[in-house]
């Protein structure tokens, strides 16, 4: 099967490292022309000058921000086929007991996890349905689908909350010719934040994991970004409202 992206438009958030990064030179392997969004300004730049893309300094949690970068896509390319929405993460948060939640730390992952693919959705919504052709994958997690090792309350809750709007777009899409997936990854230690969760498991607690999982190995970026053309692509045009997780067979 010979996927490929030749003429397409991509956006590709959270790409200043690690998953989003991967995404965003895959696309660009596979001939698309690709502008990649972060808050991370110049990790987001460094990203764009090694794979070959355009890069956007933005906090998509702002309903505005996002509006325009699709107002400034649409205007350079005149066209925008592919979203990819990898921007989220714990924000330096760790499992704590649930009564020292703060409201901020409850919002904060919320506003990076949920708000920005729902304003990016939402405002590249009209150009879907006139297109007639799009894909939106984003980017959930294993902690979407079941408690997560993290322990962190809001990172569960929001990746529940963006497999909830995944589904919703799905059937409000899918019907003009837009396809809404989400791709649920496992751990994987691609970036600072999740090589210190990695870390701070311990050996023993490290080697348990690994044996939950069929591949008994820990997931690449590479292996989400593999995922997420394949839903983004031709071939998978009638594969819609899916989660597909990608965790190595965790049990």
């Amino acid at each position: 099967m010979d996927i490929r992206f030749d003429g397409r438009v991509v956006l590709v958030t959270g790409a200043a490292q690690g998953i989003g990064r991967a995404i965003g030179r895959a696309f660009v392997e596979g001939g698309a022309r690709v502008h990649v969004a972060d808050i991370d300004g110049d990790g987001v730049r460094r990203t764009a000058e090694e794979v070959g893309a355009k890069a956007h300094v933005a906090d998509l949690s702002d309903r505005d921000v996002a509006a325009r970068l699709i107002e400034t896509i649409l205007r350079e390319e005149g066209r925008l086929d592919v979203m990819a929405l990898a921007a989220g993460g714990v924000r330096g948060q760790v499992g704590r007991p649930i009564e020292d939640i703060s409201q901020e730390d409850w919002h904060a992952l919320f506003r990076a996890n949920v708000d920005g693919a729902f304003y990016l959705i939402q405002a590249a919504t009209p150009h879907f349905r006139k297109a007639g052709w799009g894909r939106i994958v984003t980017i959930s997690s294993s902690a979407g689908l079941r408690p997560s090792l993290t322990g962190i309350h809001a990172y569960t809750a929001a990746k529940h909350a963006l497999v909830g709007l995944t589904k919703q777009m799905s059937s409000e899409l899918a019907p003009h010719g837009t396809t809404v997936n989400s791709v649920a990854p496992g751990l994987i230690p691609s970036n600072p934040e999740t090589i210190k969760q990695w870390a701070r498991y311990g050996t023993e607690v490290q080697e348990r994991i690994i044996a939950q999982l069929h591949t008994r190995r820990l997931g690449k970026a590479e292996d989400i970004a593999t995922a997420v053309l394949f839903l983004a692509s031709e071939q998978a045009n009638w594969i819609t409202g899916q989660v597909l997780p990608v965790d190595g067979g965790r049990v």
